[in-house]
């Protein structure tokens, strides 16, 4: 099984420009991101629409590939960097990991862990989950919740609290129930990746500004997966203070 891990960037972030080149200690983020994600795929490619970032990659040594500006999401930028690596290489994968830019620590086994799922041929999508330990994380609309099967397949993702736990106070939910939170890293069959993003918004994508909804309307399925590790994600300079002086990196 041939697995491409491709790491979207870019550079116009609207709450942290310029975001991939921010330095983490002596290295930008993009090249942690980069590294940690090499440790589990031989074949790892930053796909941006910027050409400092492009620059970037290769002056470490890493591959990148150039995309159009215009797209919507991480997916969509994913499914053409697919297309074109594989003209250069001249090969198909199988399996595309879509890697976040943001997470400098990402551990190099939950992606392993992803890749695995495939091994059973009728997955077509894939995702991690993670107990959620708080009630603070609970209630948090920036908290993604998703409600799976017991084939751990997604029924569904929301940013409300799922399911509602009639007749019990709010401070109990979490006692009455074990709930999962997503984390936004997904892998797809190469075929499907192409097919998904072709898809018009539907409106379950659209309620609660969740793309993967898109695809359980249209009659996807995603399996889950539960990890107990949920890497530090990089969304405002302020969220990058905190990571240099809690993990002091090099």
């Amino acid at each position: 099984m041939k697995v491409l891990g491709i790491i979207p960037a870019r550079f116009k972030s609207t709450r942290f420009p310029g975001k991939p080149l921010a330095m983490i200690g002596s290295k930008p983020m993009i090249q942690r991101v980069y590294e940690q994600a090499s440790k589990a795929f031989d074949d790892v490619v930053v796909a941006t629409d910027d050409d400092k970032i492009f620059s970037n990659v290769q002056s470490f040594g890493g591959k990148a590939v150039m995309t159009s500006e215009n797209h919507q999401s991480g997916t969509d930028r994913c499914a053409e960097a697919a297309v074109v690596y594989n003209q250069c290489k001249e090969q198909e994968f199988d399996v595309v990991i879509n890697i976040q830019g943001d997470e400098p620590f990402i551990k190099p086994q939950q992606l392993k862990q992803l890749a695995e799922l495939f091994e059973d041929k009728t997955v077509q999508i894939a995702t991690l989950v993670k107990k959620i330990e708080t009630e603070e994380e609970l209630f948090n609309e920036n908290a993604v919740k998703v409600v799976k099967n017991l084939n751990n397949e997604a029924l569904y993702f929301s940013r409300f609290p799922i399911p509602f736990m009639r007749g019990v106070e709010k401070q109990a939910w979490k006692e009455k129930h074990t709930y999962f939170k997503h984390i936004g890293v997904y892998a797809y069959r190469y075929d499907v990746l192409q097919k998904i993003t072709i898809l018009p918004q539907s409106s379950l994508e659209l309620s609660e500004k969740l793309e993967q909804n898109r695809w359980l309307e249209n009659g996807y399925k995603i399996k889950v997966s539960e990890t107990d590790f949920q890497s530090l994600a990089v969304d405002t300079p302020e969220d990058l203070d905190k990571i240099i002086k809690t993990m002091n990196p090099d």
